[in-house]
């Protein structure tokens, strides 16, 4: 799929990873049209070195677009697309490519029936991107994505090619994006007891997760994910190693009150488990405490 010489970019979503892929696009002469709930005269990168500063503003009517896009970046969160679908119908004709930014193994799923038939990309996003209290967002690592392998996947390299963000291309997608999920779903603890990345120091937290992420794996290769034994200790190896002070967004969305993204990134498991036969009895002990911190009652 080609992309034209001057391609026109939206984001929908300018949280954390949201803003760290406008300020890549921004530095690279590509500023995206950014699309959003609450309006910003513009969005501000801290990275080492100094602040990327992204001009605005950020659009909140999605009747004020009057033209689709050649390529639209799709940062809202699983329990948000639903909101952001006026901004899809706006930005996005038939030959669109969307690109979505977003945690799981759905991602077409759950963004495909609000396109008038675009393709869509899913991706999986590796570099920690933190909302500090005055809005911008804190990068503490260094940006990359991995893209699956398709004709769609070059829209997205010439749009980041030159930039702060890394682009991988992956002929087995299925197994990097179930290896992130993975990673998705063990972090889920930290909003069980409230505490970030400094936990898993613990002997008990280090037993839980490794039990924890074993039950994931095996329904991860039952969906055809090809990833070795070594692969819950290298994830644990990898918590063990991040700063103590390291959080995750579904945690910062149970301390702000927000819905959560429990069900794409940690009830999936027991959903596929169930469907594959695969006992999962961490899984059904974590997902419905996971479910009543988002969604209540009480």
């Amino acid at each position: 799929m080609m992309m034209s010489e001057n391609p026109t970019i939206a984001l929908v979503g300018p949280g954390a990873i949201g803003t760290t892929i406008a300020a890549a696009l921004h530095e690279a002469g590509r500023t995206p049209t950014i699309c959003g709930r609450s309006a910003h005269e513009h969005l501000t990168l801290r990275v080492d070195g100094g602040d990327v500063v992204v001009p605005g503003p950020v659009r909140t009517d999605p009747t004020e677009i009057k033209k689709t896009v050649d390529l639209v970046f799709v940062a809202v969160k699983s329990t948000q697309v639903e909101a952001a679908a006026p901004w899809l119908s706006a930005l996005c004709a038939a030959q669109t490519v969307v690109c979505v930014l977003q945690n799981g193994v759905e991602q077409r799923t759950l963004v495909a029936p609000y396109l008038p038939g675009s393709p869509v990309l899913p991706s999986v996003v590796w570099f920690p991107a933190q909302r500090e209290p005055d809005a911008s967002v804190w990068l503490r690592g260094k940006a990359r994505l991995t893209l699956p392998d398709t004709p769609m996947t070059g829209v997205v390299l010439a749009a980041l090619q030159g930039t702060r963000c890394s682009v991988d291309v992956a002929a087995d997608f299925t197994s990097i994006a179930w290896r992130k999920l993975l990673q998705n779903a063990v972090a889920g603890l930290m909003v069980l007891t409230g505490r970030r990345a400094g936990m898993f120091s613990r002997d008990d937290i280090t037993d839980l997760s490794l039990a924890y992420l074993r039950e994931c794996l095996a329904v991860a290769r039952a969906e055809g994910a090809v990833l070795g034994d070594e692969v819950p200790q290298e994830i644990v190896d990898k918590f063990h190693a991040f700063p103590a002070d390291l959080g995750t967004s579904i945690l910062a969305d149970r301390q702000a009150g927000r819905p959560l993204e429990w069900d794409i990134r940690n009830g999936v498991v027991q959903r596929y488990g169930r469907s594959h036969g695969i006992p999962t009895p961490i899984s059904d002990l974590v997902v419905p405490l996971l479910a009543a911190a988002s969604d209540g009652p009480g």
